[in-house]
């Protein structure tokens, strides 16, 4: 190992007294009278959340909860990249490289870091933040620069020959992307979503079930893709209201986060109220929903520069579709990565690692350790 810094945790007291006060002096917009979220998000339902922020949610309890494991930072090619960095306790630990995605954070894997660390089948575990996320450098690149910076960090700064990876959203794209360009170093990979059809397929090669997935698709992006489309086109427009407004920016990671549901699902999706505060806090205290936001323009951005896609690895891949994400077929899958796993989860969303730790700690364990 070399180039590693402890890092620890500790917010300033001024900027959760600031924080305090933004909320205290929200500027409440209103809503259609029933609307509920059908708008967006629910201002009942943010009012809520925001008293409870206010008057009930402990920042220092979960600073405490986040400072539990090993976390350090450390230079990758000029960039600093934060990281926790857990060893597995069994005596032949699998080195496994969890990457979160928007609009979560490493925090996503909070809870499963215990469980996969334990017993004879342990991992050693390292999650980083991407850059423009978290703690690590406020810069945004698009997720095959991730990956470049990912493959450095588990060869040359943690000194591992070989490794496995792991993740969903963003994070899948950029395990997609090191399983592509450097099958010689990692073992194994793991996705809960593979990639969406754009439009661009040619239908005539397309089952079935691929054409009813793409539908699906189609009619999700037009009700809940303007996230993607604004991040996509001008993210710094809207980084000016998310990083002044923490109201705003918890209404913004809301609204995708499960919009349209119940706080009760909502809640469940990232494990809960504190879990989902605590989330957003930490593009608060770093002041990165900008820079997050950025790395959606910075990946179109390479999309229309014309560069050759991505071919598909033949790295084993393992694939787990949960019950509240998207339900793409396995051939859908199959176009992407090297499928020797395909399993139907019966419980479960976009954010397993947090809603559903244990099943999704077993998911990850029964196929790593099945491969090698």
């Amino acid at each position: 190992m070399k180039n590693l810094e402890t890092f620890n945790l500790s917010v300033p007291p001024s900027v959760l007294d600031d924080l305090k006060d933004r909320l205290k002096n929200t500027r409440w917009p209103g809503e259609a009278e029933g609307s509920g979220w059908n708008f967006g998000t629910s201002e009942t339902y943010l009012k809520e959340l925001v008293d409870y922020w206010i008057n009930k949610y402990d920042w220092r309890k979960q600073e405490a909860e986040l400072n539990k494991y090993p976390q350090y930072t450390t230079d990758v090619n000029g960039m600093k990249i934060h990281f926790q960095y857990i060893k597995g306790k069994g005596k032949d630990s699998k080195p496994l490289l969890l990457t979160h995605g928007w609009p979560d954070s490493y925090y996503r894997f909070h809870k499963i870091i215990p469980l996969l660390t334990e017993g004879n089948q342990s991992f050693d575990l390292i999650i980083p933040s991407i850059p423009g996320f978290g703690f690590s450098e406020k810069n945004a690149v698009h997720n095959e620069a991730v990956a470049d910076l990912w493959k450095v960090l588990m060869t040359e700064n943690l000194g591992y020959h070989k490794f496995y990876a792991a993740g969903g959203d963003v994070g899948m794209s950029v395990t997609k992307a090191l399983a592509s360009k450097y099958p010689e170093v990692v073992a194994g990979v793991h996705f809960t979503d593979v990639g969406y059809p754009m439009g661009q397929e040619d239908p005539n090669t397309m089952t079935e079930a691929e054409k009813q997935f793409a539908q699906f698709v189609q009619q999700w992006w037009y009700s809940e893709g303007a996230y993607a489309m604004v991040q996509s086109t001008k993210p710094q427009s809207l980084a000016y209201g998310l990083n002044d407004s923490p109201a705003a920016l918890a209404a913004w990671i809301l609204s995708f986060g499960n919009a349209g549901a119940s706080p009760e699902i909502l809640e469940k999706a990232f494990g809960g109220r504190d879990e989902l505060l605590t989330n957003i806090m930490i593009y608060w205290v770093t002041q990165t929903i900008g820079t997050s936001a950025r790395m959606y323009k910075m990946d179109a951005m390479a999309q229309w520069s014309g560069a050759e896609p991505l071919q598909k690895s033949n790295v084993p891949a393992g694939v787990a579709v949960f019950p509240r994400e998207a339900q793409f077929p396995k051939e859908w899958a199959e176009r992407f990565v090297n499928v020797v796993s395909f399993r139907q989860m019966k419980e479960g969303g976009h954010f397993a690692a947090l809603e559903v730790p244990d099943v999704f700690a077993e998911e990850l364990r029964d196929f790593f350790y099945s491969i090698a």
